[in-house]
């Protein structure tokens, strides 16, 4: 059970790790270093987040902290949506509108709903599973919108000649890049519990937590994720159509990232 792993366990997991290692090594594909720094640097980082979710999600802490540490994840997530798609005009503001409107959607729907109770040890885990989940979505969603308009741009300025606003005119592309920040999730969703068993999951059956009950959360995970991916590639979607063309119904001009 996950509750019996103790620091030896820990450490006889290394081996692991030592196992990518000598892979590395034996095809020569350079990358023992980074492969022991990432797992010293994940095993410092759950560390750290250990202790403070500790004492966050303490029943006698104010429920306020939890609110916080969602705050800060949030903040956390928009900045690295904008270091991974750097060529995105404006995408940082875009990105915690994004988040933000995720979280009002479906951690209202899940608590609103009293799916599950408002706890620390509820708010902190499902905001945490829809800003990460969310997040690899809102970055192909800002960088495919870009590219779509940027390489398009003759049809894109056709369409506008003909009279065409810009949301109009930027139709078809936004509902191409939607459907490509959406279709991973999707599938994902399809295969789940058959092709693989989700993380939620996983951990709630080695903690001991009787299979169906553990089906039930995850389930309910799932659609969370689900919701959170769909409303913030949308918002940030839209968003950037209003970013990308000027008040005059013109696109700006859009540079590639090496350019940038």
């Amino acid at each position: 059970m996950a509750g019996d792993v103790n620091a030896a366990g820990v450490v006889a997991s290394l081996t692991l790790v030592a196992v990518a290692v000598a892979v590395s090594r034996w095809r020569g594909l350079r990358l023992e270093r980074a492969i022991v720094v990432a797992a010293v640097r994940a095993l410092g980082q759950l560390l750290v987040v250990g202790v403070a979710l500790t004492l966050v999600l303490d029943p006698d802490r104010p429920l306020v902290w939890s609110w916080l540490w969602v705050a800060g994840m949030t903040a956390f997530a928009a900045d690295i949506v904008r270091r991974r798609a750097p060529e995105v005009p404006g995408v940082l503001p875009l990105a915690l509108l994004a988040f933000a409107a995720a979280a009002v959607v479906t951690l209202g729907a899940i608590f609103g709903l009293g799916v599950f109770p408002v706890e620390g040890r509820t708010v902190v885990p499902l905001a945490g599973m829809m800003v990460g989940n969310s997040m690899n979505a809102t970055v192909v969603a800002a960088r495919r919108l870009v590219e779509e308009l940027r390489d398009r741009r003759a049809e894109v300025e056709a369409r506008l000649a003909l009279g065409q606003p810009s949301g109009t005119a930027a139709r078809p592309y936004l509902a191409r890049t939607l459907r490509t920040a959406l279709t991973p999730q999707v599938e994902t969703t399809k295969a789940v519990g058959l092709v693989f068993l989700p993380g939620a999951m996983t951990g709630l059956i080695l903690a001991g937590v009787d299979p169906l009950d553990a089906v039930l959360v995850q389930a309910v995970v799932m659609f969370l994720v689900l919701g959170s991916t769909a409303t913030a590639t949308t918002v940030v979607a839209l968003g950037l159509v209003r970013r990308l063309f000027t008040p005059d119904h013109r696109l700006v001009p859009l540079l590639r990232p090496a350019e940038g």
